[in-house]
């Protein structure tokens, strides 16, 4: 899949001042923005009527950009992570504070994913850091699998939409719980 190097910085420039974008992802399209900027993370909540209490995804495309987050963890649990990313895999790790709340929203853990979809890679690299990646839908919809569906759900209400196509896989990300083990949300590997 080619990225387009224009595309990318178009991207990671909306990103670095305050705007919410729409990218694709593994299997759908998705809503990113900084995620230490609250004003941004505000927005991204109200276009899909999310509540802060749910959490969000942090998504690069390279796992030193977590690394702060896994420094405590053992070598059996870095195992796991590794075994999956990057990948359509999203692990829950525990957080310690070292994420703003709104990030986290009322969990302990927070939601990361080293991804391996090409452009969402590059946009993380360009911005020089870990995105909020969540589904481009507002909550209760369909997430969108195509650019028209994001531009149906929001219109010109976000700062960019573009970066190709997603990368053809069926499900949204796995989730699943570093700790106790359990997939949260079953994915698809195709």
């Amino acid at each position: 899949m080619a990225v387009s190097p224009l595309a990318v910085q178009r991207a990671a420039r909306a990103l670095a001042a305050g705007g919410v974008i729409a990218h694709p992802t593994e299997s759908v399209w998705g809503l990113a923005c900084d995620p230490f900027n609250p004003r941004a993370v505000e927005r991204l909540l109200r276009l899909k009527n999310r509540p802060l209490e749910k959490g969000l995804i942090l998504v690069s495309g390279d796992e030193s950009d977590f690394a702060g987050l896994l420094e405590s963890l053992s070598g059996p649990q870095l195992q796991r992570l590794h075994a999956t990313w990057p990948g359509p895999v999203t692990w829950l790790v525990p957080h310690f504070g070292r994420v703003p709340p709104w990030i986290s929203g009322a969990h302990h853990s927070v939601a990361l994913r080293c991804t391996d979809h090409p452009f969402t890679a590059a946009l993380t690299r360009a911005f020089g850091g870990a995105i909020v990646s969540t589904s481009a839908n507002p909550t209760g919809c369909q997430p969108a699998r195509h650019k028209y569906q994001v531009l149906r759900y929001f219109g010109d209400a976000l700062d960019f939409v573009g970066g190709g196509a997603t990368g053809g896989r069926q499900s949204p990300s796995e989730i699943r719980d570093l700790i106790s083990g359990s997939v949260l949300r079953p994915g698809s590997s195709q």
